[in-house]
Order: structure tokens, then C-alpha cells, then sequence
């Protein structure tokens, strides 16, 4: 019996010791341990990402180009969805019933148990109604967003815009998720990644109805979004404006730069667009139609249209040729006889002419005859024609510039290699290639890198890369804009051109359209023969002679004669900049500048 009993007592406390164990576990996995308190409180925890403002854009004045305004999107989580009145819930936001239906089923697709976005940019107005309502519809939420909104009308491809994720954002960076919005072109996405800011996450508790009852542990949690950083462009927004003014309804660009720090003072690519149209929920319409534009305004002539320079790439030519010694000051050559084959000149000029009136009545043969004493100067036409390109490409033509707006061209110096294949190796020489000498054939420039051009010359030989951003809030911009890049041409050997170029503005038969009263501007025309119709009209300036403010081109697509029309505009450009106002005396050139239609009377 006493065994028994024994036996009993360590059946029965082997028992109670295993109650004990499985009571201290239960105990520790629903009391101590807060995993499940944490799976409790997932069903009344919303977690709401906060997405910070995008930081400001302002022109070189301080005046406000970009800023933001509130909106608002409707998302939903599937799983807790309840039955819902559809139609008034289309109502509340603006949108079809197909279209709602169909974002709802995408979003069921995508996931049932994660948040997805099925309207967007919801008005403040809209939301303040909507938020009323909101009970009445089990699983769906609101976020705040904010939206770009422009303070101009003007600068839309350099200010670019933003637009929804992709795949391969997402794929490239894990700051973005499904919806989120990224800069796609211009400044918003070269400066993405100070503009966007760093996101933020509030946690709230919601009741039965999923409306928002209070913060989740008084806020500790809570992640503080920040704001992007603002920037501070060089564009100078009055000039951008009146060049578009411009350039109503005409095809071409205007680029003008500030010599001595490689700041763009205005971008214009015409035909342009108000920037305000990529912006809300109409965005997506808007963007089709400027897509489907026979005229392009999508599409940046000032970073992406390869242009020949025409008679404006004379200039390099000769002062090429200066620095090669292949000529000298003295130099002649005539517009007759064996001298003018097989460029003939196109204007009545006196002849012979030297360098700087060469420049001045830009004479074909002359500059011909320039390029061939380069290119027979070595033992092959390949080492000569190396030789020249070499000093091309140091004016930063022929290859991207490397500025801080993306989708640059590199434009087109060709090589060697091409004409060897084109003409076969030792088969071509300088009468093979002659159109370079006078800024055609092959040569593609940007108005970018034709601007740039521009400012090297009037730098006398350095220039700063070109660049649309002038200051970072609590940063500083990429060292490689504050870094000069020297040519291979002597600084001696720009005064002779620059001199032709003040007797092409102030001594030329259109001087009366160039000529700005108190400054001294030197610039050179270009007529760009044209295949597909009128040729193109293209002018590079900078003024004051002596310590430039501003160096401009401007290429005017199907207009005929430099002096015609981009001649004069870019005057109007350059006194507007320098003066601020247009005197008098040449109101009537900028009423006609503004007034011709060349879009549509070819």
C-alpha cells in the first residue's frame, strides 16, 4: 500500500510539474512575450507612410518657380473591404464606376493584404467631403500627398516634371514603392535625390469603422518625414519669358549662359508648353496630346536636336588655323580664280580679305582655303584632320558637356575611321571633307554646345561646364561646375575673331538689326543649308566685348538668313539682360520679332 501511495505521488507530481510548464509558457507566450499582443494590436494599427514636401525651385532672383499644394489619395486593403455603395463612392472622388471597379480589381490582384493606391490626387476640396464619408466604406483610407505646382508658364523643359514609378525605378531603388513619384525629366530629375526629400511613418489606432481614433503609443513610434532640399536655379526667369515671347510660334532654341560661371541664364526649346499641363489628374491627357504634336514640344532642340553650326563654326576654323601657324594675320586669300574652288563665296565683298574681315563678310573661300592649310600641313590627311579635330573637341563639341540636366546629345566631330570607311583609308583628303570648313557636312552641334562655344570665345579660350542649378539648401553643387577647362588655342589668337565678330554686329548690312545702343556685342550669323526645306537661320553672340555678361545663341528652324531673324532676337535677348528694357529706337524690331509667324507660312 505504501508503495502505492508512492508511486501515486510521483504519477501525480510528474502531472502538476507538467501543468506547471505548459501554465508558465502560456503565461509567457500571451502575457510576457508581446508578439501577440503586437498581432492584437495589428487589427486596430494603421501604419500611414509620410511622404515629406518636395523642396522648391527658385530662378536666380529669388523668385519661385516650383512649389507644392495638397492632395490626397484613395487607397484600399482588400481583405477588409465590406459591401459599399459604389456609385456614391465614384461621386465622392470624380472617377467612372468602370474605372473604379477596375483599379479595385488591380489592386486585388496585386495583394489582398497590402495597401494599394485606386485614386489619385484627390483635390483638398474632394477630400474634406470624402473624409464624411469615409466610415461608410470598410477598408478604404486616405493619404496625404503634396503636388508640384508652378508659379510660371515658362521653363517647362528645364524644369522637366514628375511622374509616377516604374518597374525599373523600383528595380533601381528601394526608396520607392508601387505609386510613389519621381522626377522624369529637366531639374526634378537630375536633383531627384535632394528634392524628394526623406519620407517619414505615423502610426495610428482605428476603430470598427477604420477611422483614425489616435496616435499609436503617444507618437514614440513615429518616424518624422523631411522636406526635399529647395535649389536655387541660374535661370533668370523675366529672360526665359520674354525668349519664349519671342519665340512665338516659330521652331528652334535659345540657350544663353553667363561666361564666367558656366550659369544658364535661359533655356528655350520652341515649340514649348505651359509645364503646368503634367500636372494632376489631367496629366495623363495632356501628355498625349503634346506626344502626338506634329511640332514636338516635347522634344529639347536646346540639349537633343543635332544642328549644323553653319558660318558661326568659321570662327573656330580660322583661329585653328592661327594656332597651327598654317596661317598669320597677313595672310590672303581671294574670292576668284583657283583660290574660290571649290567653295565659292556668296556675298560681294572686296577680295582678297584677311582674317578678320573674312570673318566679317564671312567668306566661304577664305575659310576653305583655312582649313586646307591645316589639314596639308601633315604628312596625311588623317594626322592633319586628328590634328584639327582634336583642338574641336576641346571646345566640348562632338561629346556631352556632362551639365546637370540629363538626355544630353553628344553632337558629331567624325572620325578618321568613319571617312576611311566611307572614302576607304589614304582615299580622302581636305577637298573630301571641305564642308567642315565652312560649319557643314557631318557637324552636328547642340545649341547647348553652340552656346558654350560662344562663351569660350568671349572667355578667350576657358570655360565652366555648363549648369541650371546655382545653389543647394545646407549644400554645394558638384565641384566639376567650379572647375575651368582650358582649349588648346592660345588667348592671343581669339582677339583677331573676336574683332571680325564686333564688325559683323556693328559694320555689315544688318547692323541696324544687331546694333544695341552702348554695347559693344560681337557676334557671328549663320544660313544653314537645309534639304528638307527653307534653311535655317542661327546667330552666336556675347556681350559686352570686354567683360561678357552673356553669351547666346539662338537657331531659328526654316528662316532663311542669320541676320534675319536670329540675329535680331538674340540682340533683344542680350539688351533685355544687359539693360533690362529695350530702348526706343528698337521697339519696332521686337514688335516684328514677336509678330512673324514661321510655323505657318511655308
Amino acid at each position: 500500500m505504501d508503495k502505492f501511495s508512492k508511486r501515486s505521488k510521483t504519477v501525480i507530481g510528474i502531472f502538476v510539474f507538467i501543468g506547471l510548464v505548459y501554465v508558465i509558457c502560456l503565461f509567457n507566450l500571451q502575457i510576457l512575450d508581446p508578439k501577440y499582443k503586437q498581432f492584437a494590436t495589428n487589427n486596430v494599427l494603421r501604419e500611414v507612410i509620410q511622404y515629406p514636401a518636395r523642396g522648391l525651385i527658385y530662378d536666380r532672383k529669388g523668385k519661385l518657380m516650383v512649389i507644392n499644394k495638397s492632395s490626397y489619395d484613395l487607397l484600399i486593403t482588400p481583405r477588409e473591404v465590406k459591401n459599399f455603395d459604389t456609385l456614391h463612392l465614384c461621386q465622392l472622388v470624380g472617377v467612372e464606376k468602370e474605372e473604379l471597379e477596375a483599379k479595385i480589381e488591380e489592386a486585388k490582384n496585386y495583394s489582398w493584404y497590402k495597401p494599394s493606391v485606386i485614386v489619385k490626387q484627390i483635390s483638398p476640396e474632394n477630400y474634406a467631403i470624402l473624409q464624411e464619408h469615409l466610415f461608410k466604406f470598410k477598408g478604404f483610407y486616405t493619404l496625404p500627398r503634396t503636388l508640384r505646382e508652378y508659379e510660371t508658364s515658362s521653363a517647362a523643359h528645364v524644369l522637366g516634371y514628375v511622374g509616377e514609378v516604374t518597374q525599373n525605378d523600383l528595380a533601381r531603388d528601394d526608396y520607392y514603392g508601387m505609386g510613389d513619384y519621381i522626377g522624369v525629366s529637366g531639374i526634378e530629375k537630375s536633383y531627384e535625390e535632394h528634392l524628394r526629400g526623406e519620407k517619414g511613418l505615423k502610426k495610428f489606432m482605428v476603430d470598427v469603422h477604420n477611422r483614425i481614433q489616435d496616435s499609436y503609443m503617444d507618437g514614440t513610434e513615429d518616424v518624422t518625414a523631411k522636406i526635399g532640399k529647395n535649389l536655387v536655379s541660374t535661370i533668370d526667369l523675366e529672360l526665359q519669358a520674354y525668349a519664349e515671347k519671342l519665340f512665338s510660334n516659330k521652331k528652334g532654341a535659345v540657350v544663353a549662359i553667363e561666361p564666367l560661371t558656366g550659369e544658364i541664364l535661359t533655356m528655350v526649346s520652341a515649340p514649348y508648353y505651359n509645364p503646368g499641363m503634367l500636372v494632376g489628374r489631367a496629366r495623363g491627357s495632356n501628355y498625349s496630346k503634346l506626344l502626338s504634336d506634329t511640332l514636338k514640344p516635347l522634344f529639347d532642340r536646346t540639349l537633343l536636336a543635332g544642328y549644323s553650326p553653319g558660318s558661326t563654326f568659321k570662327i573656330l576654323n580660322a583661329m585653328i588655323a592661327l594656332q597651327e601657324q598654317s596661317i598669320t594675320l597677313d595672310t590672303r586669300f581671294s574670292c576668284s580664280g583657283p583660290e574660290s574652288s571649290p567653295i565659292r563665296c556668296t556675298h560681294n565683298h572686296v577680295s582678297p580679305l584677311g582674317v578678320i574681315e573674312a570673318i566679317r563678310e564671312s567668306c566661304n573661300p577664305f575659310m576653305w582655303n583655312t582649313f586646307r592649310s591645316i589639314i596639308t600641313k601633315y604628312p596625311t590627311a588623317a594626322e592633319g584632320y586628328n590634328i584639327w579635330r582634336e583642338y574641336v573637341l576641346s571646345f566640348g563639341i562632338g561629346r556631352k558637356l556632362d551639365s546637370d540636366i540629363t538626355n544630353e546629345y553628344d553632337g558629331n566631330i567624325p572620325t578618321d575611321e568613319h571617312y576611311n570607311r566611307l572614302y576607304g583609308e589614304r582615299r580622302w583628303n581636305a577637298q573630301t571633307v571641305r564642308s567642315l570648313s565652312i560649319g557643314q557636312g557631318e557637324i552636328e552641334m547642340t545649341p547647348l554646345q553652340l552656346a558654350n562655344y560662344g562663351a569660350i570665345v568671349a572667355n578667350r579660350g576657358w570655360y565652366f561646364i555648363p549648369h541650371v542649378i546655382k545653389e543647394i539648401e545646407n549644400g554645394e553643387i558638384d565641384q566639376r561646375f567650379k572647375t575651368k577647362i582650358y582649349t588648346k588655342i592660345s588667348p592671343e589668337n581669339f582677339e583677331p575673331v573676336i574683332e571680325g565678330m564686333q564688325m559683323v554686329v556693328e559694320n555689315t548690312s544688318a547692323a541696324s538689326l544687331m546694333n544695341i545702343p552702348e554695347i559693344e556685342m560681337c557676334g557671328k550669323t549663320g544660313t544653314v543649308q537645309n534639304p528638307h526645306g527653307e534653311d535655317h537661320s542661327v546667330f552666336m553672340a556675347f556681350a559686352p566685348k570686354n567683360n561678357p555678361q552673356i553669351a547666346i545663341v539662338v537657331y531659328v528652324e526654316n528662316s532663311g538668313f542669320g541676320a534675319t531673324y536670329a540675329a535680331p532676337i538674340a540682340s533683344l535677348l542680350v539688351e533685355k539682360y544687359i539693360k533690362r528694357e529695350i530702348a526706343e529706337s528698337r521697339k519696332w524690331i521686337e514688335e516684328r520679332m514677336i509678330e512673324v509667324d514661321l510655323l505657318h507660312i511655308y
